[in-house]
C-alpha cells in the first residue's frame, strides 16, 4: 500500500449515522484525520433536499439520489418484487426521507439490551442520545415539564409541525377521534411509551426557514472541518486486512454517478479504525466482498473467506406498508400539485418557502396518524392467524402498538392513472412484521450486479392479519373524513367479489356519519382482501438488520462495541445494526446509532466531552 493517503479513521458511507458519527469526532479532537467515502453525490442547498415537500422526486424512475433494490419475484407477494430505495447520497436517508418525526418505544430499545444481550443499549442508555441530537419545537417545557423526560431542546436538527397544517390531517384526527374512543389523544405521541393514540406528528423541518432538517447540512456543510474530508461519488469495494486486522478500503469512481469514469482502485489506509456505514443495504455486501460472511455466499461469487460469519446479510427487516387512496373534496388542502410538478402552482409554494418559511413547501402531508395496539375484543378481529404473535411478542410489552395508521395530503402511486384532482391517502404498515428477509452479493466487485434481494414480506401469515386488520380500520377513518368523496377505485383498494356489501365506489358527495355502522366482510370479502395484500404491500424506506447486533452464536454480525466479529479494527455503525424493528421511521434511530458510535469510538480513544 506504498504511497496510499493515510487517514485515522474511514467511514464507508456518508449517509446519517456515518456523517454524523464522523463529524462528531471531528469536532471532539482536531488532530483525528477522517475520511468520509460516499457513493452518491453533494446535496449542499440543492432544493429537492432543503425544500420538504420534494420527498416524492426521489421516487421518480430518473432518480440518481437513491438505489432501487429490485427484490426477487415472491409467491408470498402473487410473484410480485419488493423494490426498495435506498439513499445514495451525502446524508443518506437523511437527505431524501418523508421528514417525519417518529421514534421507537421504550421497550424497543430495551428488546436490544435484554433480548439481543447489547450491554448499553437499553432505552435508559439512549435517551439521552436521543435528546441530544434534537431541538425539539413542539411545546414548551417550562409549562409542560414533562416533555424534558424525553425530548432534547439544544440539538442541532429542529423538530416541529412545519410550515402548514392541512385541514385533510385535521379530517383524519376528528374522525379517528370520533369514530374509536380507544384511539386516545395525546399531547406527545413520540414520548416513547403511549400505547394506543392519536395525534398530530412533528416533522423534521426547521419552523422558521422551513427547510428540511437532514445531516449534512447540520454536521457536515455548515462546519469547518479541516480535518475531514469527504469524498462524494465513490464506491467502497472492500476493506483492506493485514492479517485479520482492518488497515484501509478500497475504493473506485462509483459507476452510477459517473458511469464512464477511470475505475483503477485507489486505497486508502486507515491507522486507527475502519467504520462501515453504507446502511442496510451497503455494509453487509462490503463486508461479503471484504471475505466476512457465510461460506457457501462467498465461494459462489469467488471471494475467499476469511471470517466464517453467516449471519451478515440475514435478518433483513422492514416495515409493510399499504396506502389506501380516496378521493378528496375541491375544499381539501393537498400535495398533490407537487407530487405532479404543476409549475404555477409550485412557484407559487417556492415563493412562500422563500419569503417566510410557510406553506404545503414546507410541509410533507404526513400530519396525523394513529399507534394503534388492539383492545381484547379487537384482538377477535386479527384472527386465530396472529394469536401466536401476540402472545409472545406484545403480551407483556404494553407499549409496544401493532400497527401505524396515518393520513398522507396526497395521492400516492403511479401518476398516469390519476386524473389531476385532490386525494388524500391513508398509509398503515405494521409495526413488528414476523417475516425476514436477506440480502446477499451475487458478484465479487462489479458495482453494476444487483444483490440477491429477498425482502421477505408476508412470509409469516401473522403480517398478513395485521394487513387485514390495518385495512379495515383505515378505511373506516377514512370514510369519517370531511374531506371524503369515496374511494378512488383501482389498484389500491381491493376487487371485492360482485355483490359485496364491502364494494368500493362509487363517488359520493360526502362522508358517512360518524357513528355508522362498520363494513361488514365476509369470508369471501377478506379473500379478496389478502389477495389484494399480498399485491399492494410495498416496503416502508425502513430497512434494517443486515449486520445485526447480536451475540455471534445467534446470528450476529457486531458485539455491543459495534466490532465486527472476528476481526480488529472494523466496526459497523448505521441502522444496519438494529437487530429487532422498532415502532417508527427509522430517522431518529438512525441518529442515536451515530451518537452512540460517537461515544463508543471516542471512549476507545480516550477522547473527552461524551
Amino acid at each position: 500500500m506504498a504511497g496510499a493517503a493515510e487517514y485515522d479513521i474511514i467511514f464507508a458511507g456518508g449517509g446519517t449515522a456515518g456523517c454524523l458519527t464522523a463529524s462528531r469526532l471531528a469536532s471532539a479532537d482536531p488532530s483525528l484525520k477522517i475520511l468520509v467515502i460516499e457513493g452518491g453525490m453533494h446535496t449542499k442547498d440543492l432544493p429537492a433536499h432543503t425544500q420538504p415537500a420534494r420527498y416524492f422526486s426521489h421516487l421518480a424512475p430518473t432518480s440518481t439520489t437513491v438505489t432501487f433494490n429490485v427484490g426477487a419475484p415472491a409467491p408470498e407477494l402473487e410473484g410480485r418484487q419488493i423494490v426498495t430505495p435506498s439513499g445514495r447520497c451525502v446524508g443518506g436517508g437523511s437527505s431524501i426521507n418523508f421528514t417525519m418525526y417518529t421514534r421507537g418505544q421504550c421497550s424497543d430499545y430495551d428488546d436490544w439490551e435484554r433480548v439481543h444481550g447489547n450491554p448499553g443499549w437499553g432505552s435508559a442508555d439512549l435517551l439521552p442520545l436521543l435528546k441530544k441530537t434534537e431541538n425539539y419545537q413542539i411545546g414548551d417545557p417550562k409549562i409542560d415539564p414533562k416533555l424534558n423526560r424525553t425530548h432534547g431542546f439544544s440539538g442541532p436538527l429542529k423538530v416541529s409541525y412545519g410550515g402548514a397544517f392541512p385541514n385533510v390531517a385535521k379530517g383524519f384526527l376528528d374522525a379517528a377521534k370520533g369514530y374509536d374512543k380507544a384511539y386516545e389523544p395525546t399531547d406527545d405521541i413520540n414520548g416513547m411509551l403511549e400505547e394506543t393514540s392519536v395525534n398530530k406528528y412533528g416533522v423534521w423541518i426547521d419552523p422558521e426557514t422551513g427547510k428540511r432538517q437532514d445531516v449534512p447540512h447540520h454536521f457536515i456543510y455548515n462546519k469547518d472541518h479541516n480535518n475531514l474530508t469527504l469524498l462524494a461519488g465513490k464506491h467502497v469495494n472492500h476493506v483492506v486486512f493485514e492479517g485479520t486486522r482492518a488497515v484501509g478500503v478500497e475504493y473506485t469512481n462509483d459507476v452510477i454517478s459517473h458511469p464512464d469514469s477511470d475505475q483503477t482502485p485507489i486505497i486508502a489506509k486507515a491507522a486507527k479504525l475502519v467504520v462501515l456505514s453504507a446502511g442496510t443495504f451497503g455494509s453487509s455486501q462490503i463486508l461479503e466482498r471484504s471475505g466476512i460472511g457465510a461460506k457457501k455466499v462467498l465461494e459462489e461469487v469467488g471471494v475467499k473467506q476469511l471470517v466464517d460469519l453467516p449471519g451478515v446479510g440475514e435478518n433483513y427487516q422492514d416495515h409493510n406498508v399499504i396506502f389506501a387512496p380516496f378521493l378528496a373534496s375541491p375544499e381539501s388542502e393537498t400535495l398533490d400539485s407537487i407530487f405532479r410538478n404543476e409549475k404555477d402552482e409550485v412557484d407559487k409554494l417556492v415563493a412562500q418557502w422563500e419569503k417566510d418559511g410557510k406553506g404545503l413547501m414546507a410541509n410533507n402531508g404526513l400530519d396525523a396518524g394513529v399507534k394503534l395496539r388492539p383492545t381484547t375484543e379487537q384482538l377477535k378481529e386479527l384472527g386465530p392467524q396472529f394469536e401466536k404473535q401476540w402472545a409472545e411478542y406484545f403480551a407483556n410489552a404494553p407499549d409496544k402498538p401493532v400497527l401505524y395508521i396515518g393520513s398522507l395530503s396526497a395521492y400516492v402511486g403511479d401518476p398516469s392513472i390519476a386524473s389531476a384532482r385532490k386525494y388524500f391517502s391513508i398509509g398503515y404498515y405494521t409495526q413488528y412484521p414476523v417475516s425476514r428477509g436477506s440480502l446477499h452479493i451475487t458478484s465479487a466487485s462489479d458495482q453494476r450486479v444487483p444483490p440477491d434481494y429477498q425482502p421477505g414480506f408476508l412470509r409469516d401469515e401473522a403480517d398478513i392479519a395485521t394487513l387485514r386488520w390495518g385495512y379495515k380500520k383505515s378505511r373506516e377513518i377514512a370514510r369519517r373524513m370531511n374531506n371524503y368523496q369515496g374511494e378512488f377505485v383501482g389498484p389500491g383498494h381491493p376487487t371485492f367479489p360482485t355483490g359485496s356489501a364491502a364494494a368500493c365506489g362509487p363517488e359520493t358527495s360526502g362522508p358517512v356519519a360518524i357513528d355508522a355502522p362498520d363494513i361488514v366482510y365476509s369470508d369471501e370479502d377478506d379473500a379478496a382482501l389478502d389477495s389484494f395484500s399480498r399485491q399492494a404491500v410495498q416496503t416502508a424506506w425502513h430497512s434494517l438488520g443486515t449486520c445485526s447486533m447480536m451475540k455471534r452464536e445467534k446470528g450476529g454480525v457486531v458485539d455491543a462495541q459495534l466490532n465486527v466479529y472476528g476481526v480488529e479494527g472494523l466496526k459497523v455503525a448505521d441502522i444496519s445494526i438494529a437487530p429487532s424493528n422498532v415502532a417508527a421511521n427509522t430517522y431518529s434511530t438512525a441518529l442515536t446509532i451515530g451518537e452512540k458510535a460517537a461515544v463508543i469510538i471516542a471512549n476507545e480513544l480516550g477522547l473527552e466531552g461524551f
